[in-house]
């Protein structure tokens, strides 16, 4: 199992999760909003300590994490099948990937605006996330 940590307020967020769970065929992902405790206590047990909601955050089976650029990259090769594509932008350095995506990531709510509260799952999504 592998955890995402996403912006549960984020529609852009929320819209990518939604986009994982229609193509995630092996079962794979949970998620987690950065703004509740099991995300807190997720971020801190793996030492993650930026409090800035600017980012989504991937944590596999031994606790390593992937973060920003990385961490899409990393559900990408997960997700498998045509999605792995993605994985060709493993050639551009990671500060470069980053900061296209620190670019997006500050301006995500005025261009696709964000909920006031995290999103709630619908009983049949509610074992994809924990609690």
């Amino acid at each position: 199992m592998k955890i995402i940590l996403f912006d549960g307020v984020c529609n852009l967020c929320n819209g990518a999760m939604q986009f994982v769970i229609k193509h995630d065929k092996k079962d794979v992902f949970r998620f987690v909003a950065l703004q509740s405790k099991r995300g807190a206590q997720i971020k801190s047990k793996i030492g993650y300590e930026n409090e800035n909601l600017d980012s989504f955050i991937l944590v596999d089976d031994e606790n390593n994490y992937f973060i920003k650029s990385s961490a899409a990259i990393e559900i990408a090769r997960n997700l498998g099948g045509i999605w792995i594509i993605f994985l060709v932008f493993k050639i551009i350095p990671i500060k470069c990937r980053d900061l296209i995506y620190d670019f997006i990531a500050r301006n995500r709510y005025k261009w696709f605006g964000k909920k006031d509260n995290c999103l709630i799952p619908t009983l049949e999504l509610k074992s994809k996330f924990l609690e």
